[in-house]
């Protein structure tokens, strides 16, 4: 994806920034604080510097999600450098705290694997929604999901029964 493109989504979605409109207390402070912060944190001199500018940009964000929810366990994978400086305590392995889909292969019954698993701490992120939006609403109209952010690049689920269930559309 090019910078063109990028600022053509993010004019897209102006309306939907900096958590605007947004009325759950605790969903507003994760869009303001977490998802859109842009002030830098202690590691971001370290991590990344020789990535593409959304590499960067995703992996900043897990970087937030691991800091922000603290989880013991993590999946592997790509990102592992960010979310370990996110979250230092944080062992990597089979996981249900923090999860990372990509939409690339056998994505469909990875997830059904997942929601087998899931419990109301779990964090899921689907990468690329872009290349199944389809997908991305099924995973919406799921009863099990809860609360959902679709940021373009990436969608956050979230899976505490005891929220209401709602998506938005973030302007990330």
């Amino acid at each position: 994806m090019n910078r063109l493109k990028a600022f053509i989504v993010w004019l897209g979605r102006i309306g939907h920034c900096r958590g605007f409109g947004i009325q759950s207390p605790a969903d507003y402070w994760l869009v303001r604080y977490v998802i859109n912060e842009h002030w830098p944190y202690y590691s971001y001199s370290e991590l990344g510097q020789d990535d593409d500018w959304l590499t960067q940009k995703l992996g900043r964000l897990y970087f937030r999600l691991a800091n922000w929810c603290q989880p013991a366990m993590i999946m592997s994978d790509a990102y592992q450098a960010y979310m370990q400086a996110g979250c230092r305590k944080a062992k990597f392995g089979e996981s249900t705290e923090m999860i990372r889909l990509t939409l690339e292969g056998d994505y469909r019954n990875r997830l059904m694997d997942i929601y087998n698993k899931v419990n109301d701490a779990t964090l899921l992120i689907v990468e690329h929604l872009w290349k199944d939006k389809q997908f991305w609403q099924e995973i919406v109209d799921d009863e099990r999901t809860r609360v959902t952010f679709d940021l373009y690049y990436c969608g956050i689920v979230l899976f505490d029964k005891k929220r209401t269930k709602i998506n938005y559309i973030i302007n990330f």
